[in-house]
């Protein structure tokens, strides 16, 4: 599966969009294995997705942890590759992958042995609810490594512009959850039934087979694995640069993650309806910013491989026609959501209406800040490639922030009530959008100068 694609040269476009089609197919098929989950437990009960919903906050959280070593593979392997050097883009693969194990286990350890703790800091109040999710958290929790690793084996392809190998990886992992999902939740063929254990197991088996997968394709492709081993002492230098890449963006996810922990928190005390909503809501939404995400991923890579080349207007150009369909995105996910609210949320939660009207607020206020929320994601992208990861992290970190007064202040002091948290939300995007684009613009004017 050697499919790379030389980024430094060719007409823009097309390279853009060649790369960005397999990684969006492939945040498709990570949304996806959540939104399997969520459909089959919507046919069980409001409680079964309000428990995945809750444990899934620490999932979430498990993804800002992985993200040092991925983004640290997506930058060093890119820019390595802009300056033919291949030495460095081998390096930038081993300390990523063994970062990513010890992480890995370090957290699924942290998870089992403090899962009663994490979830009873939400107040859940409804002894189904609580026990539901505790079981799904520990489940979860045994795939921890695998759930960490299939994202950094993605972003070493990416980064070296071979964005093919992780769809195809990944959408066969997904094949097989969307076949495990149904017998396992509801007992059917050789399985009995078991609920959300069963969403859990069928959730870890299908990225455990990926993981497989991606380690017999990088012992076949000799060029940029080569001499791996992960056992070996690892060079500071390169821990260093791993980190000083990733560990913003880190931060502003776990941040993030945290922030959502709390809104869930204030939604709690009208029940488990609107946490389920905002579980479900959270994955509808996710279509356009995970193809935003895709898209990011690849504005990272093109602009990380032409500044390692020094091709200072290829990113410029990069930059605008990136922008130009990011924003095209947000502009059908925003007609979507508002026009096509009711008939979505009803492919998760089918048979609760008083669900389904909150669902269908929750998606319409949303769906304003769609296409300042894709901008937002896709120039994360682009300052990723140069390097510079502290900017996105403080736009995010700071109006992510502000949705916590704005939720309380909304929700408790307006006639607005719940609606208040999810305007709180929409907002926020709309702002944390604006302000990273105009900060781009402004560096992107002092490039090559």
């Amino acid at each position: 599966m050697d499919r790379e694609i030389k980024l430094t040269e060719g007409n823009i476009t097309k390279t853009l969009i060649k790369l960005a089609i397999p990684i969006m197919a492939t945040s498709f098929v990570q949304m996806a294995y959540n939104m399997m989950d969520m459909i089959w437990l919507g046919r069980v009960s409001t409680n079964a997705v309000a428990a995945a919903g809750t444990a899934g906050f620490f999932t979430w959280f498990g993804s800002s942890l992985f993200l040092i070593p991925k983004i640290g593979a997506e930058i060093g392997v890119a820019q390595s590759y802009g300056k033919d050097d291949m030495e460095a883009a081998r390096n930038y693969v081993f300390h990523t992958i063994q970062i990513d194990i010890i992480v890995g286990l370090l957290y699924t350890l942290f998870l089992i042995l403090f899962r009663h703790n994490l979830i009873k800091f939400f107040n859940l109040g409804d002894s189904e609810v609580i026990k539901m999710s505790t079981d799904y958290l520990v489940i979860v929790s045994f795939g921890m490594v695998f759930y960490f690793l299939n994202p950094v084996f993605s972003g070493i392809f990416n980064g070296s512009g071979n964005s093919t190998t992780p769809f195809i990886v990944n959408a066969i992992g997904l094949g097989l959850n969307v076949v495990l999902d149904p017998m396992m939740i509801l007992g059917l063929g050789p399985f009995p039934e078991m609920g959300i254990k069963g969403a859990a197991l069928a959730t870890i088996i299908s990225q455990f087979i990926a993981t497989l997968i991606f380690i017999k394709i990088s012992r076949d492709k000799l060029t940029l694995f080569c001499g791996l081993n992960i056992f070996r002492i690892p060079d500071k230098n390169y821990i260093k640069k791993i980190f000083k890449l990733g560990f913003p963006a880190s931060l502003q996810n776990g941040l993030f993650a945290m922030i959502a922990m709390v809104i869930a928190k204030i939604i709690a005390q009208w029940g488990p309806i609107p946490i389920a909503v905002q579980k479900v809501g959270s994955q509808i939404e996710s279509i356009s910013w995970l193809t935003a995400g895709g898209f990011s991923t690849a504005l990272s890579a093109f602009v990380g491989q032409n500044y390692g080349a020094e091709e200072w207007d290829r990113i410029h150009e990069g930059y605008k026609k990136g922008l130009l369909i990011v924003g095209c995105i947000g502009i059908f996910a925003t007609c979507l959501l508002i026009f096509g609210a009711r008939p979505i949320f009803r492919l998760f939660i089918p048979n609760d209406e008083e669900a389904i009207k909150e669902g269908i607020i929750y998606l319409r206020i949303l769906g304003l800040s769609q296409l300042f929320m894709t901008i937002e994601i896709a120039t994360g992208g682009a300052f990723n490639g140069l390097g510079k990861t502290v900017p996105p992290s403080v736009v995010g970190i700071i109006f992510n922030g502000f949705r916590i007064p704005a939720s309380l202040i909304l929700s408790s002091y307006t006639s607005l009530g719940l609606t208040g948290v999810w305007w709180s939300i929409s907002m926020s995007s709309v702002f944390k959008g604006i302000i990273l684009t105009l900060w781009f613009v402004n560096i992107l004017r002092k490039i090559g100068e």
